[in-house]
């Protein structure tokens, strides 16, 4: 499977189109987070923890084309929150494909059974379900019995309707190669395109610290998985170089401005995952004010052991357009699995965070799973 050969020509051509103008930032994703609220309460989530006059906020119809216009990158990710939760998300979609973007829909799968008739398949159009392993793990991180069993029932459902369907898995703490390559291997014999995965990312607001993986951890991590992967067919909805990174391979900076976020707040500085660090009215103001210099895993403590996809998927497609050899040696070669890793960032621990942590309206989330049956 993988990603389809049109896309791939539509993002090619982008990239190419970019590069020929001398374009120094440009984005590739953008990541529109038209809500903040959620049907879920998971250990790891930075979002939901905000006061309720700020999870009532919705970014309209008329907002989220105007992000999409302003921006322009040939792919949209939706997250949230919950996008199946908005009322306007069939229109919000509908207008995406209408641009010609390729837009990822992504949700825990809970309310798609019930709202799945108000989309249509298209080729631009995937639903990434969110899935961090199988039945025990997945329930655990999201801290709810039964999810897991309900989202494999939609993305079967949606397969059966002629829905591109991909999963999105983030990996935390306690995680193994073995079972990381046993979900790979369910998902892929589910019927899905392809699989994103990348390590949790140590948000400031989330409810528990301690689950994240880090550091040395991660890439010792996937080398396991990718040792076992040289025997399996799996899609990984990545480049080759961002796995090798993963891997411990590369050392590469982050290049935030390939996802760039909008949301209730605005144009997020400097990424999808760092909250307060500030918002641009635009995506021109985005570009032209953060200062760039001052994030990334070797300037500031807070990225320490960020290597999530935002940040470096970007990073390593332009890796490969400038070296379009070393993309060519690595798929021949495969990943390196043993050995010495490049170098550690200079920051060896995130900075513990000194924000308050706002306890999640417990009331507000069971109204909304009850929402979700």
């Amino acid at each position: 499977m993988g990603v389809p050969l049109r896309q791939q020509l539509t993002v090619g051509s982008y990239l190419i189109k970019q590069k020929l103008k001398g374009v120094k930032k440009y984005p590739l994703v953008l990541m529109l987070e038209p809500l903040f609220r959620c049907n879920l309460a998971c250990a790891g989530c930075g979002k939901i923890d905000y006061p309720d006059d700020i999870l009532d906020k919705r970014l309209s119809f008329e907002e989220c084309m105007q992000a999409v216009d302003e921006c322009n990158a040939p792919m949209v990710s939706i997250p949230g929150g919950e996008p199946l939760i908005h009322k306007e998300m069939p229109q919000i979609v509908e207008g995406i494909i209408a641009r010609k973007k390729y837009v990822y829909l992504c949700t825990n799968a809970l309310l798609l059974k019930k709202r799945i008739d108000d989309y249509k398949p298209s080729p631009y159009l995937t639903f990434s379900i969110h899935l961090d392993g199988m039945q025990d793990r997945h329930d655990t991180s999201v801290c709810q019995e039964g999810v897991f069993e309900r989202a494999v029932e939609a993305i079967k459902l949606a397969l059966t309707k002629g829905f591109r369907v991909t999963v999105n898995c983030t990996l935390f703490q306690g995680e193994n190669a073995h079972e990381v390559a046993e979900f790979l291997d369910y998902v892929t014999d589910l019927g899905v395109e392809g699989v994103t995965i990348a390590p949790g990312f140590s948000y400031e607001r989330a409810p528990q610290q301690d689950v994240f993986i880090k550091g040395r951890d991660v890439k010792e991590l996937f080398r396991g998985i990718f040792k076992i992967g040289k025997q399996r067919k799996w899609s990984l909805n990545h480049s080759s170089l961002y796995l090798d990174f993963l891997a411990g391979n590369q050392n590469y900076e982050c290049t935030p401005w390939g996802n760039p976020t909008r949301n209730v707040f605005g144009w997020q500085k400097p990424c999808y995952l760092l909250a307060d660090e500030g918002n641009a009215a635009s995506f021109n103001e985005l570009l032209e004010t953060t200062p760039w210099e001052k994030y990334g895993n070797n300037s500031n403590p807070k990225c320490a052991s960020c290597m999530a996809h935002c940040g470096y998927e970007a990073t390593a497609v332009e890796d490969m357009l400038r070296n379009p050899f070393k993309a060519l040696v690595l798929s021949l070669k495969g990943i390196k699995t043993e050995g010495e890793m490049v170098p550690e960032s200079r920051f060896e621990e995130v900075v513990a965070s000194s924000l308050s942590k706002i306890p999640v309206n417990v009331e507000v989330v069971e109204k909304l799973q009850g929402e979700s049956i």
